[in-house]
């Protein structure tokens, strides 16, 4: 079949589309960006298209000829997501009818109770989930409770509370049954949903073995992960409010990802009946994995740094990027720049190691405590900090992010820019960069840039310079001294 796979970028959908690949379908892939995907390494064999949800005329080109339609992208983290949801939903249904689109399957969430007030995060997913079956396509809802992956949201914020916190005061919510589904299982749904039957035009409740309370996952979470049962105390006055502030405080997840999803932690998520493995033709989907080796399987993908998508590099990462001011034709007003030149004594390959090594658990080569302040202060201002890390420990593809950063372009032993999403009054970005010389050594060239927005921006570049000397210029030295030590 050809199958167009929507949310390309991001975590659920840069998995699904190398598995239909791999099971012989043909897939489009639809970016807002085609220079996301360029990196990624199954986009040889698809086919890549730009389109925005936002933009109806942009997805006729999309979906002609689409026998199957995966709708997987929400704007979960940004202001009015429900809005938003709801225009790209509408759009979507109506070209897709248009189009002749065989089938739409949609990625949605667990339904509440009725008689329970739903999260703004279940309820735009309902929202959604009701538009695509009206839309006169035959669609199949799959209703997946948390993911249990490397790099999911949901798993991130489960391991991170549970790692740092032997003894924790929670809400109510932890209380509440859920029943996990691990990521393989959820993908091999995905891609069974194609073969549905022509007049299914419904919802699926999925889960896999185990229901568990929060509770219990992250005590079962701790005894794989090999750490002391975690001491739990329940406390009633925590509100859904208050605990995404606490998540938010200890885990990467920031705020505004965290908010939405621990509202939506305040309902049970079971499911209800088992209907789409009966529908399902053959053996696609098999046994699902239970909890325990879903969580192994996720330790082991990033103890062995295999984690293939992040929601760190969804979150966000659809916003156009921003023009770089090149110092020969910028002529938006001021600009301010840091350059840093430094010999090292190495091979171009091996300051091109540091280089793409850089963030995450490697750290930005100088004064680790300025750089955790700065990440600590951007968080307090609803910024995403410095906790995102990195997906590899080693490459790094355009898109992605890296701690407070998003990788704007890289070219491999060359070049890596990185664009600021940090909260800052202006637009900012760093700029490294390697080039061979004589004799087997290389140079190292930095170069941070920040635009200014208004009187707080220049205040703002006032406020930091005196740290700038510091940071940057220990940040150069300390590259090009690692580089010479490999």
């Amino acid at each position: 079949m050809r199958c167009l796979v929507t949310g390309a970028t991001g975590y659920i959908g840069g998995r699904l589309a190398p598995r239909l690949l791999d099971a012989g379908h043909e897939v489009r892939a639809l970016s807002r960006s085609a220079g996301r995907l360029r990196d990624v390494p199954w986009t040889p064999r698809a086919e890549i298209v730009e389109g925005d949800l936002s933009d109806s005329a942009s997805l006729g080109p999309a979906l002609e000829g689409v026998d199957v339609a995966y709708f997987l992208v929400h704007s979960l983290g940004q202001r009015d997501f429900e809005r938003r949801d709801r225009e790209a939903a509408h759009n979507f249904a109506r070209v897709a009818a248009e189009q002749g689109v065989g089938r739409i399957v949609y990625l949605g969430g667990p339904e509440p109770p009725a008689d329970e007030k739903p999260s703004a995060h279940l309820r735009s997913r309902a929202e959604v989930a009701r538009i695509l079956l009206d839309s006169g396509v035959p669609t199949a809802v799959l209703r997946a409770p948390v993911i249990i992956g490397s790099g999911s949201a949901s798993f991130e914020m489960l391991r991170y509370l549970t790692e740092r916190l032997p003894i924790m005061v929670t809400p109510r919510w932890v209380r509440n049954r859920i029943q996990p589904i691990a990521v393989r299982d959820m993908l091999r749904c995905l891609i069974a949903a194609a073969d549905l039957p022509a007049d299914v035009n419904r919802g699926f409740d999925l889960g896999g073995p185990d229901v568990l309370t929060y509770a219990e996952m992250m005590q079962r979470y701790a005894r794989v992960a090999g750490l002391r049962r975690r001491i739990i105390v329940p406390l009633r006055p925590l509100s859904p409010w208050l605990s995404s502030h606490w998540v938010g405080a200890v885990t990467p997840v920031p705020n505004t990802i965290a908010r939405p999803l621990v509202g939506s932690l305040i309902h049970e998520a079971v499911a209800h009946e088992n209907d789409f493995a009966e529908l399902v033709p053959g053996e696609s989907l098999g046994s699902f994995l239970g909890f325990d080796q879903a969580v192994r399987l996720a330790l082991g993908k990033i103890r062995d740094a295999e984690v293939e998508t992040r929601w760190s590099t969804a979150s966000g990462g659809d916003a156009a990027a921003e023009p770089l001011p090149s110092d020969p034709t910028w002529s938006g007003g001021t600009i301010y720049t840091d350059v840093r030149c430094r010999e090292v004594g190495a091979p171009v390959d091996a300051l091109w190691r540091i280089i793409e090594g850089v963030g995450g658990e490697n750290g930005w080569y100088s004064f680790p405590l300025a750089w955790s302040v700065r990440g600590w202060l951007d968080r307090l201002v609803g910024g995403v900090g410095l906790r995102r890390g990195r997906r590899d420990r080693h490459r790094l593809y355009v898109g992605e992010a890296l701690d407070w950063w998003r990788v704007e372009e890289i070219r491999p032993g060359e070049l890596l820019r990185l664009r600021a999403e940090m909260r800052v009054p202006g637009r900012a970005w760093l700029e490294m960069s390697a080039s061979p010389c004589p004799g087997g050594t290389s140079v190292y060239r930095q170069r941070a840039l920040f635009v200014p927005r208004g009187l707080a921006g220049h205040a703002y570049w006032a406020s930091v310079l005196p740290f700038h000397g510091v940071i940057f210029s220990g940040m150069a030295r300390n590259i090009a001294r690692n580089a010479e030590q490999i």
